[in-house]
């Protein structure tokens, strides 16, 4: 390892759940920090954090196409504990802490998991046992009109019928366009399948 391995680390920690790239990440160094790191040392770095089992990596999947996509995906943590215990900002971002959960529980259930693209749209996850497909958004809630269309547009643009699951911690469920709407909390604590 080397004295860039730390920050290559801190840097993923602290953006864990947000979509990067190699070149991204390499051009956040180069112009942030003015390090210079290119993408295959970058890419031996994520190898190291991901075989000491610190982060898991979730590819890009295009819907249409029914591939994976090269280039860019998301860095979800083995545990929210290392996150915390490397910051001192206690406030929580819950959009990808409950992605992160939401990550590591169908992931422990082994469903193959990828972030899904559809056009310009992007759907948290799409799970696949076999050749069943399963699509996934999840948000800390849908009680204002903003978020609850902005977590059901993707679904729209979905043309087969694989099941819709919108995952949220709020009580009140909704029944809309086919999707099934189930508390975070109840469904994990009920140890209940896709």
């Amino acid at each position: 390892m080397t004295a860039k391995t730390p920050k290559v680390m801190t840097f993923i920690i602290n953006n864990f759940g947000a979509t990067v790239s190699l070149g991204g990440i390499a051009e956040y160094f180069d112009k942030q920090e003015n390090i210079k790191i290119r993408t295959e040392t970058l890419n031996n770095y994520l190898k190291i954090l991901e075989n000491a089992k610190i982060i898991y990596q979730c590819p890009r999947f295009d819907v249409k196409s029914k591939k994976s996509l090269r280039g860019e995906q998301k860095y979800y943590l083995a545990d929210l504990g290392i996150y915390f215990s490397r910051n001192v900002d206690a406030r929580i971002n819950y959009g990808p802490v409950l992605e992160n959960i939401v990550y590591t529980y169908l992931s422990a259930k082994n469903y193959k998991i990828s972030v899904g693209r559809i056009g310009k749209l992007e759907c948290d996850f799409i799970t696949r046992v076999n050749d069943e497909y399963r699509y996934v958004q999840v948000a800390m809630t849908i009680m204002s009109e903003e978020t609850e269309e902005r977590e059901y547009k993707p679904f729209t643009m979905i043309r087969d019928n694989y099941p819709k699951y919108l995952f949220t911690i709020d009580t009140l469920l909704q029944k809309r366009d086919g999707v099934i709407h189930k508390n975070l909390i109840q469904f994990i604590s009920d140890d209940e399948n896709l």
